[in-house]
């Protein structure tokens, strides 16, 4: 089987002939290994592609991310303004929703416009055309309560959430909007075969279970189900400790669902077994970034002695990998599952 056949298969509960491996996401740390910036990765569709396509050769994930860490462009081609860093992911200088009449002005489709994300479009569809009969290559999104949060600024959403829910609902569901037209080119021309959304802001460690269920799972959901429909499959991730919500997680209708390095696999396998496949979850920094090899190997064959039995599994860090992780860390990480038995 192919890495893309492996991987689909677990998707769909299945259980390959080898442990499926993936990187979550891996921008940040392509483009420095790479001697890039954002800025200068982001000049031509075809540097873009080139730089990725030849970074999967040394990796060797089965899951090939294109935009990755341009999750924040999203939000500014609505008319945002960018902050460049030396390392790591560009942040939007200021939130574009700052009162209730800001979200009236927004429209969705001002996206096919944006610069940035049309690279993206280009460079996704120059990498599946090179590598995508091998790899599953996809593109990446931040998920509708990150993107709203980032829309409306992080703590601005939190207050809505007690003193004007409804409104902290409305920005929520228009940023699943800009989910939906962002994915659209490429799933129109039939490009990519799963999405790839991060929520991060809909974290455990950031909002309760409760405050979960009302004002992230219904749209994330909603996303879910309108790729179903189109034929695609979607990998979540959700960071920081969901153990309290995971079944509320389990609601939200994914193909694939990634775990944070805080969250015990084997909990997760019981809740999860059955309705979606389960992701995870290798600490990124503690153990990809700080260890070696060894305690790299150690860690990966760990957490699939706790969740590869019965398939429905893909081995990945609990979270995208930092710049810092070395090369000889994530190869023994991807040879792991290759050597797994």
């Amino acid at each position: 089987m192919k890495p893309k056949e492996i991987v689909l298969e677990a998707f769909r509960l299945g259980e390959p002939e080898r442990v499926p491996v993936a990187l979550f996401g891996g921008g940040a740390w392509t483009i420095f290994n790479s001697g890039n910036t954002f800025l200068t990765m982001a000049e031509s569709a075809g540097k873009m592609a080139n730089i990725i396509i030849e970074t999967s050769a040394k990796l060797r994930s089965d899951i090939v991310y294109c935009g990755s860490g341009y999750n924040n462009f999203h939000a500014a081609a609505l008319g945002g303004e960018m902050k460049f860093r030396e390392v790591g992911p560009p942040d939007l200088e200021a939130p574009l929703i700052n009162e209730e009449s800001d979200l009236d002005r927004l429209n969705a489709e001002d996206l096919r416009d944006d610069k940035i994300l049309r690279t993206i479009w280009e460079a996704t569809r120059m990498v599946v055309d090179a590598i995508g009969d091998d790899y599953l290559v996809t593109a990446t999104c931040w998920g509708p309560f990150t993107l709203g949060a980032q829309l409306r600024g992080v703590e601005a959403l939190m207050r809505d959430i007690f003193k004007n829910p409804e409104f902290a609902k409305a920005v929520v569901k228009f940023a699943a909007e800009l989910n939906l037209e962002f994915y659209r080119p490429l799933i129109e021309e039939g490009l990519i075969e799963i999405v790839s959304i991060a929520d991060p802001t809909a974290s455990g460690d950031l909002i309760s279970k409760k405050h979960f269920e009302e004002f992230a799972l219904p749209d994330l959901r909603r996303v879910n189900r309108e790729f179903r429909k189109e034929g695609v499959g979607s990998l979540v991730h959700i960071c920081g400790d969901t153990t309290d919500k995971l079944d509320a997680i389990a609601e939200c209708e994914a193909s694939c669902i990634s775990l944070d390095y805080k969250v015990a696999l084997g909990t997760a396998k019981e809740v999860f077994g059955g309705r979606m496949c389960v992701a995870g979850n290798v600490d990124p920094v503690g153990t990809m970034s700080e260890g070696n090899p060894e305690k790299t190997r150690a860690a990966s064959v760990e957490c699939m002695d706790k969740a590869a039995g019965g398939g429905g599994f893909v081995l990945m860090p609990g979270c995208d990998i930092p710049p810092s992780v070395p090369l000889e860390n994530i190869q023994a990480f991807v040879q792991a599952a290759h050597d797994y038995k």
